[in-house]
């Protein structure tokens, strides 16, 4: 188990786009193969600051997503390995029938970094507000999918791929995150990490939602209640040992997620749970609303995200468990 902070509210140092261009110019200098595509929004991410390093490891498809992906299931046919980067909703929603057909029904090899996750598109807007990405990619056969918590796991992750054949798609945000993790953390896929250990009740989340988690576990204690706080990063393929584990220890399960309810964390844990190990749960996440222009903090409140909104969950799973 990870020993998480308990009071997690320190940023990172490096903001997560810093640290997907630095890591993917690391990969391209040591890999004649790795190729960057962008589609306009290299200042967005910070890959213009590499650029002039790797002039023929990178390319700017400008305001075209559809064909990027494209691009990128050609590159790959000839060996290359591709970094796709845009918004989440440009590389899912708008992207979706290329990557699907293009490259996954291809069985070729793109890495995709959506960026501007969820409620962290601010003042982009609804259009930009992707809540339905993971839902999306967790759709296509064979595909792996991950959100990242901090930069250290994100740095981790990008290296990791690039071994790694097939369709990988990696959930972010831009800015600082909340620090999670040391520089010597692994992470695997097809496994979470267990950052707090409690009897009363199992809180499963990714991305952002992981440091309200955490908070909300703090929160919990004061009350008396022991929470078990899990950062369910690789969300395709997900751990199902560890979420039946955690069930069946404390009998009542509460997701949290910067995305639709639907489709994504909370739809992939109750799969696990419906089939293998009923337990009475709650899902965080957004329901039933489209995005808007807002600062996250706002945003945060406006669609239920805070650490408030999990505490609120765990005290009525917890009535229900109580009532069986």
């Amino acid at each position: 188990m990870i020993q998480a902070p308990s009071k997690p509210y320190e940023l990172d140092k490096i903001e997560m786009r810093q640290m997907y261009a630095n890591t993917l110019l690391e990969l391209a200098q040591n890999n004649p193969n790795v190729i960057a595509l962008e589609a306009d929004l290299m200042s967005a991410i910070s890959t213009n600051k590499i650029s002039s390093k790797i002039p023929k490891q990178i390319i700017n498809s400008g305001i075209m997503e559809a064909n990027m992906m494209g691009v990128a299931a050609g590159l790959s046919l000839t060996g290359k390995i591709p970094y796709v980067h845009t918004f989440a909703q440009f590389a899912t929603r708008r992207a979706f029938d290329q990557l699907f057909v293009s490259g996954a029904y291809a069985q070729l090899n793109i890495k995709i970094l959506g960026s501007d996750s969820g409620v962290t598109a601010e003042h982009n807007g609804g259009t930009h507000m992707a809540f339905e990405d993971l839902g999306l990619v967790r759709l296509i056969p064979n595909a792996q999918v991950y959100e990242v918590s901090d930069a250290t796991q994100l740095g981790y992750l990008l290296r990791k791929i690039e071994k790694e054949y097939g369709i990988h798609y990696i959930r972010t945000i831009r800015k600082n995150a909340v620090k999670i993790y040391d520089e010597n953390e692994i992470f695997e896929t097809g496994r979470g990490k267990v950052l707090r250990e409690g009897g009363d009740v199992t809180i499963i989340a990714s991305g952002i939602m992981v440091a309200e988690s955490l908070r909300a576990a703090d929160l919990l204690q004061d009350l008396g209640i022991q929470a078990t706080v899990i950062d369910m990063f690789s969300i395709k393929p997900i751990d199902k040992e560890l979420i039946v584990k955690y069930a069946e220890k404390t009998k009542a399960v509460v997701t949290a997620e910067n995305h639709n309810v639907i489709g994504g964390l909370g739809s992939a844990v109750a799969e696990v749970l419906s089939e293998q190990c009923p337990t009475r749960m709650r899902r965080i996440g957004v329901k039933e609303q489209f995005g808007q222009v807002g600062k996250v903090d706002y945003l945060k409140e406006f669609y239920k995200l805070t650490a408030k909104d999990i505490m609120d969950a765990v005290q009525e799973v917890r009535i229900l468990k109580s009532e069986k």
